[in-house]
């Protein structure tokens, strides 16, 4: 998968003062994938977003200064479950998606955990998951369940 090693971002913890923020993030990202669908209320995709908002699971993906993304990560039991990964128009196509991915794999790989998710039927998400290597795991009329898990050395 395609990285821009020269891209100077980081990975930080969300504050609270940001929700309103992220929520707008996770609208932009949504829209197209929701409007195609005729799903679209930017009203209830913030208050879904904002009534699960926590800043202890979320991180924020900065580059240059601004804010590029973000990803939330909630701990279950049985596995770890990526809630929300949404990046930027500005800054798709470098590879930020992959690596927030890959650590996440290389974090369930030490913790023997897999990793679900749930994606947007139709979204361009289902096709970067799975190339991700994750599997669905069931369907219905709105959305796909992934799961991934490492795979034993052979």
């Amino acid at each position: 998968m395609p990285h821009d090693l020269h891209m100077p971002c980081r990975f930080r913890s969300a504050t609270g003062a940001e929700a309103d923020t992220l929520a707008d993030i996770r609208v932009a990202a949504m829209r197209p994938s929701l409007e195609a669908i005729g799903r679209f209320s930017p009203e209830r995709a913030r208050e879904r977003f904002l009534k699960g908002f926590d800043p202890a699971d979320t991180t924020v993906i900065e580059c240059g200064g601004e804010i590029a993304g973000f990803f939330v990560v909630r701990r279950r039991k049985d596995h770890l479950y990526l809630d929300h990964l949404y990046v930027t128009p500005s800054h798709q196509g470098r590879g930020l998606g992959w690596r927030v991915v890959s650590d996440l794999q290389e974090r369930a790989r030490t913790e023997g955990l897999p990793i679900r998710l749930m994606a947007l039927n139709g979204s361009p998400a289902n096709d970067f998951y799975k190339r991700c290597g994750f599997e669905v795991v069931s369907s219905d009329a709105l959305d796909t369940i992934y799961e991934w898990q490492a795979r034993a050395a052979s």
